[in-house]
């Protein structure tokens, strides 16, 4: 008779239990820790191979130094190359620079760090490309020499290469960017002799409208000269006048810059197109001295540098280096060797 009374009581007991539980407030387990919230961005430490952002924008070349330089050897580390990234432009960098140039197509190879090969870097870096480096330029070549024993450069792309009686060209280097340059020769046929490389003959091109613009009549006489032809010019010099002789004003083949497709012999009218000293006492001659820097062009064999060029003086022998180097050149009146020797 009491069962019902005692199940009712039972029921209540449990109800207000439960009913109370689910009001307590839920503890945090002590061996667990409230999730962090993260933040929205995060920098890591940078590594060696993360301290650049950007690769530079403006151009650089051999003999440059700086922040933009080591920012510009970490970007090649991305695609592949090896570089220790000291901020020296140096001979290492600019082999990089021309292997990479020479690796691809419609560019200006020249060992020069600019726009167009800031954008094909920026693109493979983008799309996260690796090339193989040394493909289009061995980094280390076994050592070479001509037949006269002067040693053969290995990058004879560079635009700042330094050719003469030490340095020479390999005998099989053609430029492949010659192209003929819209200003006045004394002749009319399309002879080798009126090519350049493109770089040097848009400056020469350049150089001639501001020199045209100052009524001055500068004709171009002789460009580039491959070696076989080198050959027998410097074979003809020595007929006339004797080995010793010939090679004060001659070049043996391989060690002239003709070769190189950067030079260019200038003349004019007053000296009745003729290559001889006279010219620098001409108009068009002291205008040349004053102004080929800013075109990117030097008088390669200066008055008063005899010893160091081991070549007579020639006014005319102008030679493209580029704005940059031209203008430091020229205003310093020092030589293209004495340039790529300073600070080394």
């Amino acid at each position: 008779m009491f069962k019902k009374p005692m199940l009712i009581l039972f029921q209540i007991v449990m109800i207000a239990f439960i009913t109370a539980a689910c009001n307590t407030p839920e503890q945090p387990n002590s061996n667990s820790k409230e999730p962090e919230e993260k933040p929205a961005h995060s920098e890591s430490n940078p590594t060696d191979t993360d301290e650049f952002s950007e690769i530079p924008d403006e151009s650089l070349q051999k003999k440059d130094s700086g922040e933009e330089v080591k920012q510009l050897q970490l970007a090649l580390n991305e695609i592949g190359y090896e570089l220790n990234p000291t901020g020296e432009y140096d001979e290492t960098t600019t082999w990089a620079i021309t292997d990479f140039q020479l690796q691809h197509d419609n560019i200006l190879v020249s060992g020069i760090y600019d726009e167009e090969t800031k954008q094909l870097l920026e693109e493979l870096i983008k799309n996260n490309d690796i090339i193989k480096a040394g493909d289009g330029l061995p980094q280390k070549a076994e050592p070479a020499f001509t037949n006269s024993g002067t040693e053969i450069i290995a990058n004879p792309y560079d635009q700042l290469g330094l050719i003469n009686k030490e340095h020479a060209l390999p005998d099989d280097y053609i430029p492949e960017d010659l192209v003929i340059p819209d200003v006045p020769f004394p002749f009319a046929e399309d002879l080798p002799k009126k090519q350049m490389r493109k770089a040097a003959a848009t400056a020469l091109e350049e150089l001639f409208e501001a020199s045209e613009e100052s009524e001055l009549e500068l004709y171009a006489q002789s460009g580039y000269r491959s070696y076989e032809r080198q050959d027998a010019i410097f074979a003809a010099n020595v007929d006339a006048h004797g080995e010793e002789a010939a090679n004060n004003f001659s070049a043996r083949p391989g060690e002239s810059e003709h070769q190189s497709g950067l030079t260019m012999d200038v003349t004019s009218p007053g000296v009745n197109f003729d290559l001889v000293i006279e010219f620098g006492e001409t108009k068009e001659g002291q205008w040349i001295k004053e102004n080929a820097a800013d075109y990117g062009f030097i008088i390669r064999y200066p008055e008063g540098k005899e010893d160091i060029t081991v070549y007579q003086y020639e006014p005319w022998h102008l030679r493209y280096v580029g704005v940059k180097a031209a203008q430091e050149i020229m205003s310093q009146g020092i030589t293209l060797e004495e340039y790529l020797e300073a600070n080394e």
